[in-house]
C-alpha cells in the first residue's frame, strides 16, 4: 500500500516535529504526538514497515508471541495470541494501525541530512526541505549488517551473504554452508538450511540461551509477570554492555519448539567455536567454546531459577524443568576447509549497526553510536548555544511547550536480534516515558518521567524492532 498523505500545498514545509521512519517506534511516536495535538509529519523513505519489507527472509516471523504486539492505542486483536507473526502478517499490522491513527506520513522521501539551523532543525530529503522545532530520529538501530574485517581474507570463489541478503537455502550455491554467530538470526539459519540437507557449520561466540517455553507458558510470558521487562535503565548494573549483549537465542515457531545448540547438534550441524581468522583458504575458530557455553548455560539456570521463586504463588503451574547442559564434543573442530566439496557458503549473523551518515549534528561517538544518558544527549558539550536529546534508553520532552507531568510510554515489539520495546519520545510539546529492552535478555525497559524538566529538541528512538533482525546477533 502507497501512502502519501499531504501535509500542506507543498512537498516540505514547515511543522513542529519530524518523525523520521515509520516502523513501530515512528508510527507509536506520530500516534502519541497526535493525542497530545502535536503538530508533525513523519518521513519515511519507502512504505510503512519498509525495513520489514526489504529486509527480511522468507520464513522470517516476529520472536515475540502475538499477546505483545502492542503500540499505544493499538493491541493484537486476533485469535491467536500465542502464535508469531510471519512478515506479511506484521507489515499489516502495523499498515492498519497507520491507517487508524490517520498518521501524517510522507512515504518515498529519504532523509539526506539533519541540521541545527538557528534555534531549530533543517531536514534535507529527497523531495524537498523541512523545518521543525525538534525531530524524532525513528530510522532503526540495525540499518547496517556488521561483517567482521577477516571477511576480506574469504576466497573469491565463496559465496558470502548477510541476513539483509538471504532468503531461503534453495538462493544459495551447492556445498556446505558456515554460519557465522549464533544468535536468533544464525540458528533460525542454521535450523533450516540442515532441514534442507544442507552440511552445516555454526561458529558460536558469546550468547544468551533461552528456552520458548517454560513451565507451561512462553518464556517471555514468565519474564513479563515477573517484572523483568519492567526494570528500568538506570536500575541495569552495566547498561552498556546490557545494550550491545547479543540476541537470545528464541525463534517464533507454529510448534513453539525449543532451538539450541544441542537440537542443532542433534540434526548434524556442526558447532565450532567463534571464527577467529582464515589462513590459506581455512577458516580457525576458537577453542574455547566450551567455556563460552557453559557462561550461557549458567545465565539461562538463574533466569529460570528466578521464575521459579516468583512461580510459587501460582496454582496450576507445571513443576520446574531441567534442561542438559550444552553438549560439547571432547576435541571441538578448530579448523574448517573453504571451498571444493566443504564450504561453499557464509552467512554472517554477526549483528548490525545503524546508519547516521545523515546526521549533520556532533552527537555520535567514535563508533558511529548516539552519545547519550538514558535518553538524553547534551549538545552543549559539543556546541555552546544548544541542548540535544537523544532518547535510546527513556524518554522526555522537548520543544517549548511542554506538557508538566505528561508520561507516554511507548511499547514495543521485536522481532529477530535485540528486542525491544522501544523507546521514546517526542517533541513539540509533548513527552514521554520510554521502553528500552536490554537485547539478550529481552528485559530492561529503560524509563523516566519527565514532570516540567526544560528539554531541548531532538529525540532519539532506537527502533529495535524496527531493524529488527533483524536485530544484533552475536560477533563472529
Amino acid at each position: 500500500m502507497i501512502r502519501n498523505v499531504q501535509i500542506s500545498a507543498r512537498l516540505a514545509g514547515t511543522t513542529d516535529v519530524i518523525v523520521i521512519g515509520a516502523g513501530h517506534a515512528g508510527l507509536a511516536t506520530s500516534f502519541l504526538l497526535t493525542q497530545n495535538d502535536v503538530p508533525h509529519v513523519v518521513l519515511e523513505r519507502g512504505e510503512v514497515a519498509n525495513a520489514w519489507r526489504e529486509r527480511s527472509w522468507d520464513s522470517l516471523k516476529l520472536l515475540t508471541p502475538n499477546w505483545q504486539t502492542q503500540l499505544p492505542g493499538h493491541k493484537y486483536a486476533g485469535d491467536d495470541p500465542d502464535g508469531f507473526m510471519s512478515m506479511p502478517e506484521l507489515i499489516a499490522h502495523l499498515e492498519n494501525y497507520a491507517d487508524q491513527s490517520n498518521a501524517p506520513i510522507q512515504t518515498h522521501t529519504t532523509v539526506t541530512s539533519v541540521r541545527k539551523d538557528g534555534d531549530a532543525y533543517r531536514v534535507s530529503t529527497n523531495r524537498g526541505e523541512w523545518r521543525a522545532n525538534a525531530v524524532v530520529i525513528a530510522s532503526g538501530a540495525c540499518n547496517t549488517p556488521t561483517v567482521p574485517a577477516l571477511a576480506c581474507d574469504v576466497p573469491d570463489n565463496i559465496e558470502q551473504l548477510t541476513p539483509y541478503e538471504y532468503r531461503s537455502p534453495a538462493d544459495l550455491k551447492p556445498g556446505g554452508v558456515l554460519v557465522v554467530g549464533a544468535s536468533a538470526t544464525g540458528m533460525q539459519f542454521a535450523d533450516e538450511l540442515i532441514r534442507a540437507g544442507r552440511d552445516v557449520t555454526i561458529a558460536v561466540g558469546e550468547h544468551v540461551r533461552m528456552p520458548r517455553r517454560y513451565r507451561g507458558k512462553d518464556i517471555l510470558d514468565w519474564m513479563d509477570r515477573c517484572g523483568i521487562l519492567d526494570e528500568r535503565y538506570d536500575e541495569v548494573e552495566d547498561l552498556t554492555r546490557g545494550r550491545r549483549l547479543p540476541s537470545s537465542q528464541l525463534v517464533g515457531s507454529n510448534d513453539k519448539s525449543i532451538l539450541d545448540l544441542n537440537s542443532l547438534s542433534d540434526q548434524g550441524v556442526q558447532v565450532t567455536g567463534r571464527l577467529m581468522g582464515i589462513n590459506n583458504d581455512v577458516a580457525q575458530f576458537s577453542g574455547s567454546l566450551r567455556n563460552v557455553c557453559s557462561l550461557a548455560d549458567l545465565k539461562m539456570k538463574r533466569l529460570l531459577t528466578a521464575i521459579d521463586k516468583f512461580a510459587v504463588g501460582y496454582d496450576d503451574v507445571p513443576a520446574p524443568e531441567n534442561f542438559a547442559n550444552t553438549r560439547i564434543d571432547e576435541s571441538p573442530q578448530l579448523t574448517r576447509k573453504l571451498g571444493g566439496d566443504s564450504v561453499r557458503t557464509i552467512i554472517w549473523t554477526t549483528g548490525f549497526r545503524p546508519d547516521y551518515s545523515w546526521l549533520d549534528v556532533p552527537v555520535l561517538d567514535r563508533k558511529g553510536h548516539i552519545q547519550h544518558d538514558g535518553g538524553v544527549v547534551a549538545l552543549a558539550e559539543h556546541c555552546a548555544s544548544d541542548a540535544i536529546d537523544v532518547g535510546l534508553g527513556d524518554g522526555d520532552a522537548v520543544g517549548d511547550d511542554e506538557v508538566d507531568g505528561l508520561t507516554i510510554e511507548v511499547g514495543g515489539v521485536h522481532a529477530h536480534g535485540d528486542i525491544g520495546p522501544v523507546d521514546e519520545e517526542s517533541n513539540g510539546g509533548a513527552i514521554a516515558e520510554f521502553a528500552h529492552a536490554c537485547p539478550g535478555v529481552h528485559a530492561a525497559h529503560d524509563r523516566r518521567r519527565l514532570d516540567g524538566e526544560e528539554f531541548s529538541d531532538l529525540r532519539f528512538v532506537e527502533d529495535v524492532a524496527d531493524s529488527v533482525e533483524i536485530q544484533g546477533d552475536d560477533a563472529a
